[in-house]
């Protein structure tokens, strides 16, 4: 049993100080080249929570503008909200279909507002869903104590999910 144990860990390690593949964003869904890891140089889509790189969103932007086209997601191509209270209206149903991009949008926000605690809930069940960024926030959250104790041994397990999936801040 405590070679087992041990074997256990000497493959976690191995999994943990692996280089990653690729990053923790991913690829553009639809030219396939990998997202930068800054989000200033992507765009995220509430319509179906996924983001895409300026480049596609650009070409698509410009295809509407050449056949005088409605204004819709590159990806999924409903139409594009108008209003911010029209975003947050469909990123809420996608929070209902238990989205793991939308969790972490909304517990963002609630983060960003103070409000530690709630932000805490959405981040906790976006990275049950596997979201590599709610891991690192929540590994946050138990170092500075936001919104829940601070529990070292809880900080390290999201720090060490979240730098197996590529999440270069957590990997330090």
């Amino acid at each position: 049993e405590s070679k087992c144990k041990e074997r256990a860990a000497e493959l976690r390690d191995e999994i943990l100080f692996r280089q990653p593949e690729r990053t923790h964003v991913g690829d553009c869904p639809i030219c396939c080249l990998p997202l930068p890891i800054e989000m200033n140089g992507s765009s995220w889509y509430s319509c179906c929570s996924t983001v895409i790189c300026d480049r596609c969103a650009y070409a698509n932007y410009l295809r509407q503008l050449r056949q005088r086209l409605p204004s819709v997601c590159p990806f999924c191509r409903h139409p594009v909200p108008e209003t911010k209270e029209e975003a947050n209206k469909i990123n809420l149903k996608r929070v209902e279909a238990n989205d793991p991009a939308a969790l972490h949008n909304i517990g963002s926000k609630h983060h960003d507002e103070g409000d530690y605690e709630v932000a805490f809930e959405y981040w906790k069940k976006s990275a049950e869903f596997g979201n590599v960024m709610a891991h690192y926030e929540l590994s946050v959250l138990y170092r500075e104590g936001e919104g829940v104790e601070k529990d070292t041994k809880k900080e390290l397990c999201h720090l060490e999910e979240a730098a197996i999936a590529g999440h270069p801040e957590a990997r330090f």
